[in-house]
């Protein structure tokens, strides 16, 4: 998985080298291809150039599909042709398959993957007619521009990229619901992850109760609708007469709202980051971390990590020997997993932060704001990415990678890595706290 997300990306920023790719018809810049290309596969949307102003339409098309390969994932791409080329997927196609998009076994990969694609092709498809309507008629552009933007943003907003294709990226649509909602649903429905949709799918069409619903099903949803509350509440109070001041009541919480929901590692904003308010960016920064769900197009160290993290704190505050969610137990290696996953985000997180704060002359909220927001593979920004020097760019794009296949490889080694032992060691307790 990692050695095909780096050939995708390696193979992007040579496409994007091709002087075609650049509105005045020059090469672009090889730091410029590959910040861009990293960007796209891994599903980020931080950007070193103007999109629309830098990339010509060829440019800007090879974005797309570098977007929507990072969205389908290389393994999952693999199997889809397999299917198509000869119908089958290896062992090997198989076991990769699941791990990255979570499914509970090898025997459903085949009917996973083509799920994958015509779920994304739906979706996709459905925002892209909204948006594309809203276009053509709303702002008069021509037929061909308004489908272009609305596939364009589509699949950007589904695969979580925040890539946009205005200068102010959704500045301008800030107070337009036929806009930021659609956008948003697809944003949401793409962050839960794939294994939830399915499982919603199925249910849907087989009407069943909820009580049938999985633990990480009911996890995800239960977090996630959460933090859909809990964000743009404190966006709207935190920017109430700042950034959010010039707006009537109805209009501020669609501003606030749609702020609220792009940390789910989407990365399209409504307002500049560079105007808000030092607390906002960080309630921002904690719900980058956390993103979305596990086997989706989101990013961070996933809602499920951040829930059993609580419900372990909570078991030991209350002096339960074993942690439970909804009734059911929880195996302590999945325990260690998630506290393994948590803490490493954390020293990807802080050691940039440490670097980049020696090596510039940038404050602590922009540079921790973005390199969470590169870590999380977010895409929002303060505007600093450009002003950064080379080997801080350098810096964002290793956090790109590691933040978009990271959490997957991580995972499914420490899931495979069982080593038994024939005895136990001496137990000792250290003090804690």
């Amino acid at each position: 998985m990692a050695s095909g997300f780096a050939l995708a990306i390696v193979f992007g920023a040579g496409v994007l080298l091709i002087p075609g790719s650049t509105q005045s018809g020059s090469e672009a810049g090889v730091l410029q291809a590959l910040f861009t290309s990293t960007s796209a596969v891994s599903l980020t949307g931080l950007i070193v150039v103007d999109t629309p102003v830098y990339w010509s339409g060829f440019g800007q098309g090879v974005i797309l599909g570098l977007i929507q390969i990072g969205g389908f994932g290389i393994m999952t791409i693999a199997s889809l042709v397999g299917l198509v080329l000869a119908d089958r997927i290896g062992l090997r196609g198989r076991l990769n398959t699941a791990a990255e998009v979570r499914t509970s076994g090898l025997g459903d990969v085949r009917s996973v993957v083509i799920g994958v694609f015509r779920t994304s092709l739906l979706i996709e498809t459905v925002v892209a007619i909204a948006l594309t309507l809203r276009f053509a008629i709303g702002y008069g552009e021509s037929p061909g521009r308004a489908i272009w933007l609305g596939v364009f943003h589509s699949v950007s907003a589904f695969n979580n990229a925040g890539f946009a294709l205005f200068s102010d990226n959704m500045i301008g649509f800030a107070t337009d619901p036929w806009i930021c909602v659609p956008v948003m649903v697809a944003v949401v429905l793409g962050g839960i992850g794939f294994p939830v949709l399915f499982e919603l799918f199925r249910h849907v069409r087989r009407r069943r109760g909820r009580q049938r619903w999985s633990l990480h099903t009911r996890l995800t949803l239960s977090v996630t609708g959460v933090l859909l509350v809990v964000g743009p509440a404190l966006v709207l109070l935190l920017e109430w007469s700042r950034t959010l001041g010039g707006y009537g009541i109805w209009d501020k919480m669609l501003v606030a709202t749609f702020q609220g929901v792009m940390p789910r590692t989407a990365g399209f904003n409504s307002v500049d980051y560079a105007d808000v308010d030092n607390a906002t960016l960080l309630v921002t920064d904690v719900l980058m971390f956390i993103g979305g769900g596990s086997g989706g197009t989101a990013g961070g160290i996933k809602v499920t990590t951040f829930a059993l993290l609580l419900f372990v704190i909570l078991a030991e505050i209350r002096g339960d020997r074993d942690v439970s969610i909804f009734d059911r137990r929880i195996d302590p290696r999945v325990q260690r997993q998630a506290l393994t996953v948590a803490l490493i985000g954390v020293a990807l997180v802080m050691l940039p932060v440490v670097a980049l704060l020696a090596g510039t002359d940038f404050d602590l909220d922009v540079l921790l704001f973005e390199v969470v927001s590169a870590f999380a593979t977010v895409g929002l920004s303060t505007g600093i990415t450009a002003q950064l020097p080379g080997w801080g760019q350098v810096i964002l794009i290793v956090l790109m990678y590691l933040g978009r296949i990271g959490s997957i490889t991580l995972v499914s080694a420490l899931a495979a890595r069982d080593r038994g032992r024939r005895y136990t060691l001496p137990t000792e307790r250290p003090f804690i706290g």
